[in-house]
Parts: C-alpha cells; sequence; structure tokens
C-alpha cells in the first residue's frame, strides 16, 4: 500500500524499524514506548517536531546523536524515524564543514578576535571574579570554547529553521497531493458522465 508522499516511503525504506530500534541494547529499557504507532506516523505534527529534534540533536553532540533524537522524540511525541535520520545532517564527511561554521558562528556572536584574547580584555577577565573562567579557556582553549558554543547556537537555531521548513513543506506536499487527486477525481467524473451520454 504506497504511502501518502515519497519522502515517507523512502523514510521508511532507509530507516530501521520499530521492532529494529525496540531491539538495540540501548534503547531496550524503553522499548516498550518505540513500540507506539503514534510515534511512527507521519503527520502535520510529528513531521516538524521530528525534523527538529533530529537537527537539535546532529548538532548537540556529535556521537550517539541517533539515540538522543530517539530518545527525545519520546516526550515530544514526534516521528521517531524521522528525527533519527535527520540526525545525519552531521557526519564524519560533514562534520569538519559544520566544525568550521560553528567556529565562525560562536566567533562571530562573541566577538572573540584570535589575536587580541591575550592583550587588555585577559588582564581585565583575570583580575578577581572571572579567573575561573580565563582558567577554563586557558585550559580548553579559546577555539574549543568557542566552536562549542557555536555548536549550541547551531543546533537551537537548526532546530527552529528545520522545524518551520518541514512544517511548509509538509503542508506544501499533502495541498499538492490533495489538488491531484482532486483532478483524479474530476477528470473520473467527466469521463463517466461523457459514457453516461453516449
Amino acid at each position: 500500500m504506497p504511502s501518502k508522499t515519497f519522502l515517507a516511503d523512502l523514510i521508511r525504506k532507509y530507516t530501521p524499524t520499530r521492532e529494529e530500534m525496540a531491539q538495540n541494547k540501548y534503547l531496550a529499557p524503553i522499548a516498550h514506548r518505540f513500540l507506539s504507532p503514534e510515534l511512527w506516523r507521519f503527520t502535520r505534527r510529528s513531521v516538524p517536531r521530528g525534523v527538529a529534534l533530529g537537527v537539535f540533536a546532529g548538532f548537540i553532540i556529535p556521537v550517539g546523536q541517533i539515540f538522543l533524537a530517539a530518545f527525545l522524540a519520546l516526550p515530544a511525541r514526534a516521528n521517531v524515524p524521522l528525527s533519527a535520520l535527520v540526525t545525519f545532517i552531521t557526519n564524519p564527511f560533514t562534520f569538519p564543514v559544520w566544525a568550521v561554521v560553528a567556529n565562525r558562528v560562536g566567533s562571530f556572536i562573541l566577538k572573540v578576535d584570535m589575536a587580541a584574547t591575550g592583550g587588555a580584555a585577559h588582564s581585565e577577565m583575570a583580575s578577581g571574579r572571572w579567573s575561573w573562567f580565563v582558567d577554563l579557556f586557558e585550559g580548553v582553549g579559546v577555539t574549543v570554547l568557542v566552536t562549542i558554543f557555536g555548536f549550541v547556537v547551531l543546533a537551537i537555531v537548526g532546530a527552529a529553521i528545520g522545524y518551520l521548513v518541514s512544517s511548509f513543506a509538509w503542508r506544501f506536499i499533502v495541498a499538492h497531493r490533495r489538488r491531484k487527486e482532486l483532478r483524479l477525481m474530476q477528470a473520473r467524473r467527466r469521463d463517466r458522465l461523457a459514457d453516461s451520454k453516449a
């Protein structure tokens, strides 16, 4: 039986089934919740939520994002396979590109000039209550912290954009499908009328 959209068929083809995810050893403690059919339906509410959670999980942690997306999908009543699939926005091939983007985003928002971090700003922050912050920067490195902050921003903003884009795309796909079905119904009605007159 064909599904409502081509996208739904594609996602079902390349994502694990409910039973496969329920048998995973990491998901076993909450496997009974994954078997709920509402988490596997493609609806106008579950699809945007699944996309948003997948984007968020993909950016917020570099490893195990599929499991995070699946866990978050449960209370949010989001589409589990879609949220798991969207996490592949960050993968071993795209991660270096996203790391550079995250670093640029973090630098832009924090206004951190890598060459100037050892100057007057450093001496100002090292005096008193900000010393722990300076120690953290020196221990981990400014670039790493700025990149982590950039990933957090990408996770939040990307999830919001993903929700909006997928919501509009879902409405467009459903509206297009309904128009197509309406045209087919009208064509069949015209054919029946033409046959009855003949």
